[in-house]
């Protein structure tokens, strides 16, 4: 049986010794408490249950010390023992005593029992707990022994791993030493392989280098070239664009005139007629009276020229008024 085994079977004990006491002591104040009221003046009779209590926390007392010793594996003497027993005999006693003055020899046995049980409980309980004291001790023991003889292979153990680590040093050192000079050697000869190869390179981009200076040079008079004719073609763009716009702005200016003198033979013509005979059409009386507008001429003459009325002619001058900013004669308000 491990620790864990006999700690769980001192709990089971405590608990059914703590259970026994519990209920023999419930018992007792029921069955104690009526023989103390009956012996004890009716003004007193308030401490009838304080005989039973006391005896009772005796027994507490007792059971409670006892496994206390017990767990420590201690002897309290002879007095735990007069206690244990008194308070024992006292228990039994006074739950006896009221069946015993009416002399029922079956209520006697009936109330012995709880008594009984908790004296042989009390010392029984005493007793489990030394065993299970002396097995925890003997449990511990074993365990300690157990440990120690753990810690010697462990030691053991160690010593051996710490000679065999020691070998492999040495044994890693030796290696790492050889390993050493090996590397040495072929970093000489690395070293010398590479100083030949950046010899080598060397010698190669000095020639790169010089090709492609040559590349360069070669490049920029390329772009001086290329930069010289577009220039000439931008200038020469910008002389044919130079003389396009001129020629545009020429013929627009040619159109202008052209469209100002036909306009004005338009009008010259129109104002040359003389007044209309007739009503003129609503469109060709426009065209006489923007004419008669733009000449300056007076709204009445204006209305002669179209053979339409003065109100219809001062209407138009005014929608003309209102397209031009300016009036061109002072004559067409009259």
């Amino acid at each position: 049986m491990n620790g864990v085994q006999i700690r769980s079977a001192e709990r089971a004990l405590s608990v059914g010794t703590w259970l026994i006491v519990s209920g023999a002591m419930l018992y007792s104040i029921l069955t104690v408490t009526p023989l103390m009221r009956a012996h004890t003046p009716d003004e007193w009779d308030w401490t009838a249950p304080i005989l039973p209590l006391v005896v009772d926390a005796a027994v507490v007392i007792v059971v409670r010390l006892d496994s206390v010793l017990a767990r420590l594996g201690g002897n309290g003497g002879r007095w735990p023992v007069v206690l244990r027993w008194m308070t024992g005999c006292m228990t039994l006693a006074l739950n006896v005593a009221d069946s015993a003055l009416r002399k029922d020899l079956v209520g006697v046995a009936v109330h012995a029992v709880a008594p009984l049980l908790l004296i042989v409980t009390a010392e029984t309980g005493l007793a489990y707990r030394q065993g299970i004291t002396e097995a925890l001790n003997a449990a511990q023991e074993r365990e300690q022994t157990e440990r120690r003889q753990r810690e010697k292979v462990a030691a053991a153990r160690a010593e051996a791993a710490e000679l065999r680590a020691r070998e492999a040093r040495e044994f890693e050192a030796r290696m790492a030493r050889e390993q050493r000079e090996h590397e040495a050697s072929l970093v000489r000869e690395q070293a010398e392989r590479e100083e030949r190869v950046r010899r080598e390179e060397r010698e190669r981009a000095e020639a790169a280098e010089q090709a492609e200076r040559e590349a360069r040079e070669r490049r920029e008079r390329e772009r001086e070239q290329q930069r010289l004719e577009r220039e000439r073609l931008e200038r020469e763009a910008a002389a044919r664009a130079e003389q396009t716009r001129r020629e545009r702005e020429e013929r627009a200016r040619r159109e202008q005139r052209e469209q100002a003198e036909r306009a004005e033979r338009e009008r010259a013509e129109l104002l040359a007629a003389g007044p209309a005979p007739v009503k003129q059409s609503e469109e060709q009386a426009r065209k006489t009276v923007a004419a008669a507008y733009v000449a300056g001429v007076p709204v009445r003459q204006a209305a002669e020229l179209c053979g339409w009325s003065v109100g219809w002619v001062s209407t138009r001058y005014q929608e003309l008024r209102d397209q031009t900013p300016t009036r061109p004669l002072e004559g067409a308000a009259q």
